[in-house]
């Protein structure tokens, strides 16, 4: 976002990260939050879903070392009436130490960090700065390098962008974590998981002074920010929109998305969700299939998804309906294995359940004794896992808990974007984000 935007003054209060990040644009382009399971196996998730680590001793340690993020935009107006309010002519979009003229897109380039060798590393960054003038969205993928259909939603949506018909501007990072991308992992070369060191720090571990460059070279420019995510270990999710709902302009973003499962989660400290919304910038993680496959029909939905926030927030002058809004989820439950062995599903992922049935079943491969996973509650399946041997104790099924109304601390909490409780019970499990 150029500094000389007029609807929104940007103060750059404290230093933040410095991390990875290039651009890449056609030749047209010039957790859960649990509390623990009981006998029945079922965790009871009131408001958050995230990554299991981010409770480890190690993500413990991480945070304690990681720069507070200080607000760096100051909005002057809703999101939701940012392309109305802006004024004037289109600027030049300064981004990268480059200079992106309005109605043009570019390819650009940012190194996150050396390989042993000391090669640089660089990371595709695209792009599009449209005629008009208008807020700066934000569309980040792989920031764990096995999840790769956030990868081709971003491809699909940057090159489908006409910058002649644009408000603002649309910045796509398709590969954030080019290294474990190159691996096929999760994880850095270090084993650590890059999503829990935001906003960084430029004197820390390998992980953190890539997440220090990146929030400050990448998105410190947005004015808002799509995080794109699938499953994690084996496991899928229905495509829908992670959001804190205490944030009215993270709820503008949720409401953008059309017909898409939303699920209310407080992000975990060390995410790039949540070290963007301390900073003022609203976002999202939008969950989307399992890792490690190209899965098309969730890449459809999260580009249709995604195309539709453009319009809804009037960035492009369209007129989209895409069906019938689809429930928010305020509290989900992870039904989990009581014992170990074979896997096997009998519901997918959408199906309605009711309190009581059965879910699947494990069985011992070496006696042949099976088991049923039933679920405690009735609701829809958000999340599950793909058919496999698993071990007491594995999250299986992720049951999404349809309520009449918004948990109080919910619909009256004024607090923003704050991290969660230190000192509470918390259980975070390992599903995605």
């Amino acid at each position: 976002m150029s500094a000389k935007r007029p609807y929104f003054s940007i103060h750059l209060r404290g230093v933040l990260a410095t991390g990875l990040l290039c651009l890449a644009v056609p030749s047209a382009y010039a957790g859960e939050v649990a509390v623990d399971p009981g006998d029945n196996g079922a965790d009871i998730l009131e408001d958050t879903t995230d990554d299991a680590d981010s409770r480890s001793s190690e993500v413990a340690a991480a945070t304690a070392e990681l720069i507070d993020p200080v607000a760096a935009h100051e909005h002057l107006v809703p999101l939701a009436d940012a392309v109305e309010a802006a004024v004037g002519l289109p600027e030049p979009l300064v981004f990268l130490g480059n200079e992106i003229m309005p109605a043009t897109s570019q390819r650009l380039s940012w190194s996150a960090t050396e390989l042993f060798e000391g090669v640089p590393v660089s990371t595709p960054v695209l792009v599009v700065n449209g005629a008009l003038p208008g807020p700066s969205l934000c569309l980040t993928a792989a920031v764990h390098g096995d999840e790769l259909n956030g990868i081709e939603m971003v491809r699909r949506v940057m090159h489908d962008l006409d910058p002649s018909k644009l408000a603002g501007s649309v910045i796509g990072v398709p590969i954030v974590n080019v290294q474990g991308f190159r691996r096929g992992s999760r994880y850095l070369p270090d084993r650590r998981d890059l999503n829990r060191y935001f906003p960084g720090n430029p004197n820390g571990s390998a992980a953190a002074r890539i997440a220090y460059s990146f929030f400050t070279n990448v998105v410190a420019h947005c004015d808002a920010l799509v995080d794109l995510h699938t499953g994690s270990f084996e496991r899928a999710n229905l495509p829908q929109i992670r959001a804190d709902l205490r944030n009215p302009d993270v709820v503008t973003l949720t409401q953008g998305f059309g017909s898409m499962v939303i699920l209310h989660s407080t992000p975990a400290a060390g995410t790039l969700r949540h070290a963007a919304t301390r900073a003022g910038i609203p976002a999202v993680t939008l969950e989307a299939g399992g890792p490690s496959q190209l899965e098309l029909s969730e890449v459809k939905l999260g580009v249709k998804g995604i195309e539709t926030l453009i319009n809804t927030l009037g960035m492009i002058k369209k007129r989209r309906m895409w069906g019938d809004p689809e429930p928010v989820y305020y509290r989900s439950s992870w039904v989990r294995a009581d014992n170990g062995g074979i896997l096997l599903s009998y519901v997918s992922l959408g199906s309605t359940v009711r309190k009581g049935d059965v879910l699947g079943s494990i069985t011992d491969p070496m006696n042949n004794a099976r088991t049923e996973l039933r679920t405690p509650y009735s609701g829809r399946i958000i999340g599950m896992a793909r058919n496999q041997v698993v071990m007491p104790g594995f999250a299986a099924f992720h049951v999404g808990i349809q309520t009449e109304d918004a948990p109080a601390e919910v619909a009256d909490d004024a607090v923003m974007g704050e991290a969660p409780d230190d000192d509470s019970d918390d259980y975070v499990d390992g599903m995605s984000e």
